[in-house]
């Protein structure tokens, strides 16, 4: 438990949570968290990944996206005891420098469980109706052209999902009144929370077969980089979407690329990309059958509070010596 006359416990805050305006994306009331005798925070310099010297300088680093790799702990004086990320994904942060370290890693599940799977549903409802298509019609005054661009009824139709944990358990629930049917490929999925789902699990290839709207929910790791390839979609339906709201790099864009000019898939949905931001050559971003978000279709003020709130519980937990919940590391 931290003193008046201990060190302050000093809490450094990724500067990529900010607006354009200065502004950070959670708004301030959830600062009340950190307001305490104790604790001294501060937006830290932009890097693209942590340096020796913010180790050195902060006892906890609240993080979006910023990296944290093994040179980030080229340092013989490491202060760091807490990474916290405001999210759920940590493939920007090296887990085991963090464990040689000795500096504990947190998530936020709980944040994102909702919003990303209401995200998912969002990219699936404007695939289904051609909202991309139908708004560049509108704004060109082409209202002849309507009946060139029948959408695609959910009655009945695959919901489909690589993944089935704390994001796509939520998405199928939010979907139920849909009346689909639900399809999965996940190997470590519990089949009891299935069975109560009404999630049929499948193989992939079968997944990829069957779905109309397949969705990416699994995080990206060395099972999984590069999972969706030109095998797979070419198993797909001329009809079917892809929509990936997880990582880029779980997709092979230039497979994903031919699928869609070759009309092999219908169209997609894309909120992350294998570069990070995307370049504006990147071909997909010329495509009338895509729906693009720059990784952040998400963020909500909702969401943006429950992550904050998460990360700055986690700090407030190291401080007093408490083991903060959702750790990614022992």
């Amino acid at each position: 438990m931290n003193t008046t006359n201990a060190a302050p416990f000093r809490v450094g805050i990724t500067p990529d949570v900010l607006q354009s305006n200065g502004q950070p994306i959670f708004g301030h009331e959830v600062f009340d968290i950190l307001n305490q005798p104790g604790i001294e925070w501060e937006y830290m310099t932009s890097t693209p990944e942590i340096s020796p010297e913010q180790v050195e300088r902060y006892d906890a680093i609240c993080a979006m996206l910023t990296r944290f790799t093994p040179d980030s702990l080229k340092t013989t004086h490491p202060r760091l005891k807490l990474i916290a990320r405001f999210g759920v994904g940590y493939d920007t942060i090296d887990v085991p420098s963090c464990e040689k370290a000795g500096i504990l890693l947190t998530i936020a599940p709980d944040g994102v469980r909702r919003p990303v799977a209401v995200s998912a549903i969002t990219f699936m409802l404007m695939l289904a109706h051609k909202v991309g298509i139908k708004d560049r019609l509108t704004r060109a005054g082409r209202w002849a052209e309507k009946s060139d661009h029948i959408g695609t009824g959910l009655t009945g139709r695959v919901l489909g999902s690589i993944g089935v944990g704390n994001i796509g358990a939520e998405m199928f629930r939010l979907a139920r009144p849909f009346d689909m049917h639900f399809m999965a490929y996940d190997p470590y999925a519990d089949k009891g929370l299935m069975a109560s789902l009404g999630v049929e699990l499948v193989d992939l290839e079968t997944l990829f077969a069957r779905s109309d709207f397949l969705t990416i929910n699994c995080p990206l790791n060395s099972e999984t980089r590069g999972l969706v390839n030109g095998r797979l979609l070419a198993l797909m339906k001329n009809t079917s979407y892809l929509i990936n709201t997880a990582r880029g790099p779980i997709v092979d864009e230039a497979a994903l690329y031919a699928a869609l000019v070759s009309h092999q898939i219908a169209g997609a949905g894309l909120d992350v990309f294998e570069v990070e931001p995307t370049p504006a050559d990147n071909p997909l971003l010329q495509l009338d059958n895509v729906v693009v978000t720059p990784h952040g279709i998400c963020f909500t003020d909702e969401c943006m509070q429950s992550l904050a709130a998460s990360a700055f519980r986690a700090v407030v937990d190291v401080m007093n010596g408490r083991r903060p919940p959702f750790v990614v590391n022992a």
